[in-house]
């Protein structure tokens, strides 16, 4: 009989085993996560789509300094009754070469004009320089954003994920009250039914009851929305999104895992803020070099042909249609508004205080890290001495819940008292899963502020 029953012992630790590891394989862990989320975030497929844009704009203000080679041709039927003046020009104004005539000409000519003319900013003091050094910083700005991005968005699973396990153990010590109030329930009708208690403690047990089932559904329906957040940045299915239970025991378990070197020289948000400030230093050299004088090569070449003869003979206007006449000019020429050193001075100022505004932003972004560094220290340590002291707490809790049922199944208790022994139990347990939590966070935090992600995960299967 001995052998029977330690059989089915063995039988029983077999199963026990299986189960729990098919609901560990069933874990969603939090490296795993992350490395969907670095491929499947939208976010991220966005930013590195607008690096691509950077690069595309970058190559356009690389070839501001091609020259200009415009080919015109015209041919056209008119008069040319010319009379002398001055005028401004403005819009479209018809030319009409030739002399003056002493009386009105209203004969119809034909004429036709080529023009190949090309016009080449050859140097403009710096201009084109400054220009491409914007567009390379431009370039670095979008990929820094990228990066902080990610960096963000590693931060944003890191502590959802965190949250997602609180909820998993809220929900676990939610269940274990359901458990023990149907416990209390069917002690309440098995003493009410001999007769030793009131039925009253029975309609007591099934509102707590009701309370505690309310309680699962509501945090249900928090981790429900909360996976399907990560859901959505993963391209996991939301119900797939189990968290790893053990992770926060193998962190408090690994003191040494916050015992790192912080880098917050080169933190993401850092790198980003400065390579901001980079950018519109760089903006500032080119304000200053913005309206520098231009020196400008000019070349063209023309070919005109006209119905009129040299004698000024009115021919058949199909005589106008060839080519007869050739020249060409070629110089070099400078230009300058002198009116731009105001621009550019204005220019300049505006400048100048956008750059101040992103050196300020930099230097707000480092002290904020080092404050929540700080901060994330002493969230540590409280949640350190709360974890030395919780346990004692829950121990005691759940030897008072034991006897106070032992007490009251024996009718040397009432209901009251079972219940506030109830809730001390449960408060202890939330307590101790809070401040699992609130360590794991700091944790975090801390290695966020401090750029050290990484090496808290190297502590994670």
């Amino acid at each position: 009989m001995l052998s029977i029953s330690k059989y089915y012992l063995v039988l029983l630790l077999l199963f026990i085993t299986s189960v729990l590891k098919a609901q560990s394989s069933k874990q969603l862990l939090l490296k795993q996560l992350l490395k969907q989320v670095e491929l499947k975030a939208p976010i991220l497929l966005t930013d590195s789509a607008a690096i691509l844009i950077k690069q595309a704009q970058a190559d356009e203000t690389k070839n501001n300094w091609l020259p200009s080679l415009k080919l015109n041709y015209q041919a056209d039927i008119g008069t040319s009754n010319n009379t002398t003046g001055p005028y401004f020009g403005f819009g479209i104004i018809p030319s009409s070469s030739g002399g003056i005539h002493s009386n009105n000409v209203t004969t119809t000519l034909a004429d036709n004009l080529g023009i190949a003319a090309f016009d080449w900013e050859i140097y403009n003091f710096g201009k084109y320089s400054a220009e491409n050094k914007v567009a390379q910083s431009e370039i670095k700005v979008e990929r820094e954003n990228f990066t902080q991005s990610k960096f963000n968005l590693v931060s944003y699973t890191i502590l959802n994920y965190l949250q997602l396990i609180r909820l998993q153990d809220f929900l676990n010590i939610q269940s274990r009250n359901i458990n023990r109030t149907l416990e209390i329930r069917r002690s309440i009708q098995s003493l009410a039914k001999s007769g030793v208690i009131a039925g009253i403690d029975t309609s007591i047990a099934e509102a707590e009851l009701s309370k505690a089932r309310l309680n699962y559904i509501e945090l249900d329906n928090q981790l429900k929305k909360l996976q399907l957040k990560l859901s959505a940045i993963s391209g996991i299915n939301y119900q797939s999104i189990i968290p790893d239970s053990t992770l926060e025991n193998t962190l408090i378990e690994q003191p040494s895992a916050y015992l790192f070197i912080p880098d917050s020289i080169n933190h993401p948000l850092i790198n980003f803020y400065r390579s901001v400030y980079k950018n519109n230093l760089q903006r500032e050299e080119l304000a200053k070099k913005l309206y520098n004088p231009k020196i400008s090569f000019d070349a063209a070449a023309w070919e005109r042909g006209s119905s009129v003869s040299a004698t000024g003979q009115y021919n058949r206007l199909s005589s106008g249609l060839g080519l007869q006449r050739s020249n060409y000019l070629v110089g070099l020429s400078i230009s300058y508004n002198l009116f731009d050193l105001r621009k550019q001075q204005l220019k300049l100022n505006t400048q100048k205080a956008n750059s101040d505004y992103s050196l300020k932003k930099l230097q707000e972004e480092q002290q904020l890290l080092s404050t929540g560094a700080k901060q994330a220290d002493v969230e540590m340590q409280t949640a350190l001495n709360r974890l030395k002291e919780i346990p004692k707490q829950l121990k005691a809790a759940n030897d008072g819940y034991r006897q106070k049922l032992s007490l009251y199944k024996n009718g040397l208790t009432d209901i009251l008292e079972l219940d506030a022994a109830l809730n001390i139990l449960y408060r202890a347990e939330t307590d101790y899963m809070e401040a699992k939590y609130d360590y794991s966070s700091a944790l975090f935090q801390k290695a966020i502020t401090e750029n050290q992600v990484n090496s808290v995960l190297n502590f994670l299967k």
